[in-house]
């Protein structure tokens, strides 16, 4: 069972944000800053390179004890043995995941309404991705979804809903008693030059907003 707190601050990456650090390094500063889960999103790079990544994100991951899921990449997550995926609406559903998977390892997926956040949770989901709340620029075709759908959708299921797109720290307090169990960030935290003081102050301004 997916423990809701470990969603609070859900670090998404993008190496195209860095700004000369590598990737594994600045998933570890943004750990040692507050972030509690870490997925690897990472679309512009080979195969290969994106397993050797892996590898070594989810040792870093397991030094801190933060759970490591993979961007759409079954196949891959289960042979590297990861925590689980997150997938999109568009991708595999999520009774197919978790049959190739197992009962034990975390699935992820993004639902952009009610009725999608239903199928999720009937299909076996642990947890929801729902936006873009704000404009963002780390998705190429993002689609707007409301506070008040957040909270409909959050009314609708039992299992934790995370906010996504464009959220930073001085943004966040719309999503105030929304019931979500915590925010997802890509440029709040790898944009930024140094991502253990960004995801420190994004921690302060969740752990405010999310009981």
């Amino acid at each position: 069972m997916l423990d809701s707190s470990a969603l609070k601050l859900y670090a998404i990456t993008d190496r195209r944000w860095l700004k000369g650090m590598t990737l594994a390094k600045a998933v570890e500063e943004a750990i040692l800053g507050g972030a509690t889960f870490v997925q690897l999103r990472e679309k512009h790079i080979e195969e290969a390179d994106f397993r050797a990544e892996a590898l070594e994100i989810q040792a870093i991951c397991r030094q801190h004890h933060v759970p490591f899921v993979l961007d759409d990449n079954v196949a891959l997550a289960k042979e590297i043995d990861a925590d689980g995926v997150h997938v999109g609406q568009e991708d595999m559903p999520a009774y197919e995941v978790r049959k190739l998977l197992g009962p034990d390892k975390i699935v992820g997926v993004t639902a952009k309404t009610v009725e999608a956040a239903l199928k999720a949770e009937k299909d076996g989901a642990d947890y929801l991705g729902v936006g873009a709340i704000f404009e963002t620029h780390s998705h190429e075709h993002p689609v707007h979804t409301s506070v008040e759908t957040l909270q409909a959708i959050a009314r609708a299921v039992s299992i934790p809903i995370i906010a996504i797109g464009g959220i930073k720290a001085d943004n966040m307090q719309v999503l105030r008693e929304t019931g979500i169990a915590g925010i997802a960030v890509i440029s709040a935290i790898f944009a930024d030059p140094d991502p253990r003081a960004a995801a420190a102050a994004l921690r302060v301004q969740v752990d405010s907003i999310v009981a």
